[in-house]
């Protein structure tokens, strides 16, 4: 059984794109800019901004951060997207999710310019994605294809088993592991009401857990030899942590991971990289990779 530490790789693709930085910066170019739009006082969004915010000095970048009381108006902030969209000096940026109730988070997605969507979520990116034109692909699958490329994971011809659907995880994950640019695998999407879930999840070569419960993935639900990726992060409480909670995985890490060739840890497997890919991304929209403004 071999780990994939995601938190090693992000830290070798951030050095490499802050070597990239530079090259620009000596060309006379200016580093790429990140802004993000974050609304009220969400804990976990807070942590995500603020590593967003230390992988963008990491990296060399420009971040810029805009804050906002949870009792923003819609059109306050339909506003605010409209300005990032005209800043020429903005390469990219985000607007953090989840948003208050009272705003439609789909509207405020479409409203940003999908040329600097580098979170992937706008519906021209991932119609894009769907048929395999260049795009920008939400970070984490983008970061999941980049473990398997970086640990040499064969991933062709192979069954691949998803669960969860979601449209920031399982949906493009299963787009991009059948395509045959990214996965060429042979893709099956579970989710909770599916009733072969299990027998599934059992012939699975590689599996990869996005369901949201965890310790979801049990030891008799996994092949011996399969590949597991774990992109659950669930807050369980824990009185002997400091915190009061550690974060958990959707897979019972602990009697799966014996049974793996290949098993990503909660934290740092997953995690680090979606934040990563966020960077190559804004890097992307900075050299025009995709699109042009």
């Amino acid at each position: 059984m071999q780990i994939i530490d995601g938190k090693a790789t992000a830290a070798q693709i951030k050095a490499e794109i802050k070597v990239e930085v530079e090259e620009m910066v000596a060309r006379g170019q200016r580093p790429p800019h990140l802004a993000a739009i974050l609304v009220g006082h969400d804990g976990g969004s807070e942590t995500y901004v603020k590593n967003k915010v230390l992988a963008c000095e990491a990296c060399g970048f420009r971040s810029t951060l805009l804050r906002f009381e949870d009792d923003i108006t819609e059109d306050d902030l339909l506003s605010q997207v409209a300005m990032l969209n005209a800043d020429p000096e903005v390469d990219g940026f985000i607007v953090q999710l989840p948003l208050p109730r009272h705003i439609n988070e789909q509207r405020i997605i479409e409203a940003i310019d999908y040329r600097k969507d580098v979170d992937g979520f706008h519906p021209i990116n991932v119609g894009r994605m769907a048929i395999g034109l260049p795009c920008y692909i939400s970070a984490t699958p983008k970061g999941i294809l980049e473990l398997l490329r970086r640990y040499d994971i064969e991933t062709s011809g192979r069954r691949c088993v998803i669960l969860g659907r979601s449209n920031i995880v399982g949906k493009p994950m299963a787009q991009l592991m059948m395509q045959k640019q990214y996965g060429d695998s042979t893709v099956i999407v579970c989710h909770s009401h599916s009733r072969t879930l299990v027998k599934e999840c059992r012939q699975a070569d590689i599996l990869i857990a996005a369901i949201g419960q965890p310790a979801f993935v049990r030891a008799d639900m996994v092949k011996p030899g399969a590949v597991v990726i774990d992109v659950g992060t669930t807050r369980v409480p824990d009185a002997t942590r400091k915190s009061g909670y550690r974060l958990s995985g959707d897979v019972d890490y602990e009697h799966v991971a014996p049974l793996c060739s290949y098993i990503t840890p909660v934290p740092g497997g997953v995690g680090p990289m979606t934040i990563c890919m966020l960077m190559q991304n804004t890097l992307a929209a900075a050299r025009k990779t995709y699109y042009s403004l």
